[in-house]
């Protein structure tokens, strides 16, 4: 064989990295979950919207929200230019469905309602070094109202999150969404005497509330501290006094709304945003009372300031409270499954005016995850009745039966494998999660009959039950072929 003509060698069958395939259960318990929230969503008036998942850099805005690095978390490339053809644009996946909607409301603002409202899930793609349980292709799950200033769709936002968390299986109790305001905060900066070129330096700090502490924050907003491996954090530079009213904004939550609005009120001294931001807290605070969504399932919480760089108003988080044990056996809160607030400036990029928006994204892998925890996911995700093959000739009777099931809303298929060894057939509905397995042979054909085996039924008694009672067989029974419908359908419950 000639030097040019080596054979190539295999490509390696392998994921790329940062990405993972969805198989059976994986795909069935995610669209169990989003259909029960798309319902959720539906009632509450939204419409859903799909987006092409490649949108030009430039109406993405070349960066994430929480990338400093221009052109950096995105999987982009410049289309080439052709005649007639490509026009040389830079292209790129979608990073989020946040950025994609607020092109589809400057593009169609003349055909869209005002306030416009729309749901939206599918996934996303995030250039970024991948790593446990960080991947670079996820789902999400959003909701959101554009053209609405009034808090109401706030308070609708959070009252909807509460509601979808529940419709999913997530126990009230086991949740709270906690709700915010970014303009408290820009009072609170303002009673502070904060400059505006310390600003973002204190969002980052204040950001880390709940990993350091009050002391810790007080220290890094004044004169700095050390981590936990020694190395000195810069302080912002701020006064004792500056940090005061910080602090006070950290540390404001109170036994219940009421008085964690008064503490805010004192927080903001005489700032008019602060004052503006708190009269936002109160009114949805009212209006999810008048929806009948109690202080168990939503609270004001100043803690929450997660996003308050890049939201103009009222930011929500919805928290799972209940404990799992984490990789190392050690039990640990869950924490935060969806976020979001007001961004009244995103579609201010495209059309040059302020379109105020709202809205809430659904971590949808992280809520997975909990209601796996939670033993909450799965149910759906049963297993094909199978119907065996005992005679290759007959198989156009065996496809019958099978069709018979699904015509009774019953998920069914025929083994299509080499039917030989019987065996197998069996060991191949076990791995399928077959509830139920179809057997008849020439003999029960002949006496127009079919045996169903109850797999699930079989399986506890293999595992539980005396010999002599396995001998009985009691997962099989044997019925008439016309009754075969029925018996599963009493199989299945």
């Amino acid at each position: 064989m000639a030097k040019d003509q080596k054979k190539q060698p295999r490509p390696k069958a392998e994921t790329p990295k940062g990405f993972r395939d969805y198989f059976g259960a994986d795909v069935t318990e995610r669209k169990v979950m989003l259909d029960r929230i798309a319902e959720i969503y539906h009632r509450h008036g939204f419409d859903p919207l799909e987006t092409s998942a490649v949108e030009t850099v430039e109406a993405l805005g070349k960066f994430l929200p929480d990338v400093d690095r221009p052109n950096a978390g995105v999987f982009a490339w410049q289309e080439e230019a052709v005649p007639g053809g490509g026009s040389g644009d830079w292209l790129a996946l979608r990073y989020d469905l946040t950025a994609p909607l607020a092109r589809v409301a400057a593009q169609f603002r003349n055909d869209l309602p005002s306030p416009y409202r729309r749901y939206a899930m599918g996934p996303v793609w995030r250039n970024e070094k991948p790593g446990p349980g960080r991947f670079r292709q996820f789902y999400q799950c959003d909701a959101d109202t554009i053209g609405s200033a009034s808090v109401a769709a706030d308070a609708e936002i959070c009252a909807m999150l509460a509601d979808a968390l529940e419709a999913v299986g997530i126990a009230r109790g086991d949740y709270i969404v906690r709700i915010n305001n970014r303009k408290v905060l820009n009072g609170v900066l303002e009673a502070a005497e904060v400059r505006p070129d310390q600003a973002d330096d204190v969002l980052r700090q204040i950001d880390k509330f709940d990993k350091v502490g009050r002391d810790g924050v007080l220290a890094l907003l004044t004169v700095g501290r050390k981590d936990d491996s020694g190395a000195e954090i810069e302080g912002v530079g701020l006064s004792q006094a500056q940090a005061a009213p910080v602090l006070a904004f950290l540390t404001s939550k109170g036994a219940d709304n009421a008085a964690t609005l008064e503490n805010l009120r004192a927080a903001v001294g005489g700032s008019v945003i602060g004052a503006e931001g708190v009269g936002e807290l109160a009114q949805i605070a009212a209006m999810l009372a008048a929806m009948g969504v109690g202080e168990d399932r939503a609270i004001i919480d100043p803690s929450i300031v997660r996003g308050l760089g890049y939201y103009t108003g009222p930011v929500f988080e919805a928290e799972l409270t209940f404990e799992i044990l984490d990789e190392k056996g050690r039990k640990r809160q869950f924490g935060s499954v969806a976020g979001g607030g007001r961004y009244d400036g995103l579609v201010e990029r495209f059309t040059g005016q302020k379109v105020p928006a709202t809205g809430v994204s659904i971590g949808v892998d992280r809520l997975l995850a909990a209601l796996r925890a939670k033993g909450l996911a799965g149910e759906e995700a049963q297993g094909p009745v199978v119907v065996t093959v005992m005679d290759r000739d007959r198989m156009a009777d065996y496809q019958a039966m099978a069709a018979d099931l699904r015509a009774a809303g019953i998920r069914a298929e025929v083994y299509l494998g080499n039917p030989k060894n019987f065996g197998n057939q069996l060991k191949y509905a076990d791995k399928r999660g077959a509830p139920v397995a179809v057997i008849q042979g020439g003999d029960e054909a002949a006496r127009g009959v079919v045996q169903v085996k109850d797999l699930v039924l079989g399986a506890r008694i293999a595992a539980e039950a005396s010999h002599d009672e396995w001998k009985a067989q009691p997962a099989q029974t044997e019925v008439s072929r016309a009754d075969l419908v029925a018996e599963v359908r009493r199989i299945l419950g």
